[in-house]
């Protein structure tokens, strides 16, 4: 029987194979991964053949509240991991058609770029430019307006099942933590697979291609709605920045008066005082510091570095950690191995700029690893000393065990 949609198997086993490895938890259902491929070939028939026919309707989505690094919360959509795949399916489709027109300075989910990535352009154009507007989108992704998002799709494709199905996911009720079904109306669920790159289509006709149009000689990093604006006078910045607030309204969008602000980016050359002087992106903070130049002399240079709100972050999820915190029955080979991933992941990430700066979470972690011995061993209990000492023998013996011990020598200090 003729299917509806030419989609090919084989899409849909791709599609799980990424979102196998994305891993995730579970949605409405409760349906785990272990749970789906215990009948992994009728499961994924099922989704081939209602994509294939038209009759895919995506469930509820189960909005889950994780803490950020303010102290507020941000709602986060699960899909189930079936919908996780139909719509993995069809990022697989659209993404390779909108990919090549979207803009050299978009950086959020773009195959080959990276939040490093942006950081490092922005660093570059804080030297040359001495003002930056540091915005924020309120709401954004719960925000979207769902026919400008289906008018912003359609300019990049008319096939009618691709169209058809993302529309369905953007009004798929979600399923709050009391249980109540809420029908949604506008916005797209974070956590969602179709989500970034939806709203990588919105922003870039929204704010992309509109700011390479309007002001081609202003530039700007974005990752996903994170955006920095470069200019090179206050005037300048005060009516580009008009202008952007302005363009948003248009796209039934608002910039958070609170969050966004205008940022002088003050080093040596740079004189005057202004009431801001730095800016958070993507877990760093751009600020003067002083820097050391090749001949030995200091001088003040506006950079990034770890921010405070990232290393909070990373010593709770350090203080936090289940082997740290009540595992005592592994050697200290394996609680290494345990948390080398981890702390890896940050020195890949937090230390690319002015590394020294994540000194006070290795630091940390030295201490809950000292924790961890004093009580795993009964010659160390209520001896923190003796504890400190045991660490340092096992940093001479093998200073590579930790990842931090790696790239800091803290004993020499």
């Amino acid at each position: 029987m003729a299917k509806t949609f030419n989609i090919n198997k084989y899409e849909v086993w791709n599609a799980y194979l990424a979102v196998k490895a994305n891993k995730g938890s579970a949605g409405i259902d409760g349906q785990t991964m272990e749970d789906f491929e215990s009948n992994l070939k009728n499961n994924l028939y099922k989704i081939w053949n209602r994509l294939s026919s038209g009759s895919y309707f995506p469930p509820p989505v189960h909005r889950v509240e994780i803490p950020k690094s303010n102290g507020e919360l941000r709602p986060l959509g699960i899909p189930t991991i079936s919908d996780r795949i139909a719509q993995m399916v069809i990022k697989n489709r659209l993404e390779p058609i909108v990919e090549p027109s979207f803009h050299d300075d978009s950086y959020g989910y773009r195959p080959g770029k990276s939040a490093l990535d942006a950081i490092a352009t922005a660093r570059k154009r804080c030297w040359r430019d001495d003002w930056v507007l540091d915005m924020d989108i309120k709401g954004f992704f719960d925000m979207l307006d769902h026919k400008l998002v289906m008018r912003a799709v359609s300019r990049y494709t008319q096939c009618k099942w691709t169209l058809l199905y993302i529309e369905r996911w953007l009004k798929a009720d979600v399923i709050i933590s009391s249980g109540e079904s809420v029908r949604r109306t506008r916005g797209t669920p974070q956590g969602g697979v179709i989500s970034p790159l939806l709203a990588n289509i919105f922003l870039h006709l929204g704010f992309d291609k509109w700011m390479q149009e309007k002001f081609p000689c202003i530039h700007f990093e974005r990752y996903a709605d994170d955006i920095v604006v470069h200019c090179r006078s206050q005037k300048q910045l005060k009516f580009v920045e008009k202008e952007i607030r302005a363009r948003f309204l248009k796209c039934k969008l608002e910039l958070c008066p609170e969050k966004t602000k205008i940022v002088y980016c003050k080093d040596s050359n740079r004189s005057g005082t202004y009431p801001v002087e730095s800016f958070d992106f993507l877990g760093y903070t751009f600020r003067p510091r002083s820097t050391r130049c090749a001949n030995g002399k200091f001088f003040v240079s506006f950079s990034p570095a770890v921010s405070r709100k990232a290393l909070k972050a990373m010593r709770l999820k350090a203080k936090e950690h289940p082997i740290l915190k009540r595992s005592f029955s592994q050697s200290v080979e394996q609680l290494a191995k345990a948390i080398n991933p981890m702390i890896q992941g940050w020195i890949n990430y937090y230390a690319r700029f002015v590394g020294s700066s994540m000194s006070i979470i290795y630091d940390y972690i030295n201490e809950k690893i000292i924790h961890w011995a004093m009580r795993k061993y009964k010659h160390l209990q209520r001896r923190k000393w003796r504890a400190g000492k045991w660490l340092r023998d096992l940093y001479s013996k093998n200073p590579t065990l930790f990842a931090h011990w790696r790239v800091w020598s803290w004993v020499a200090e």
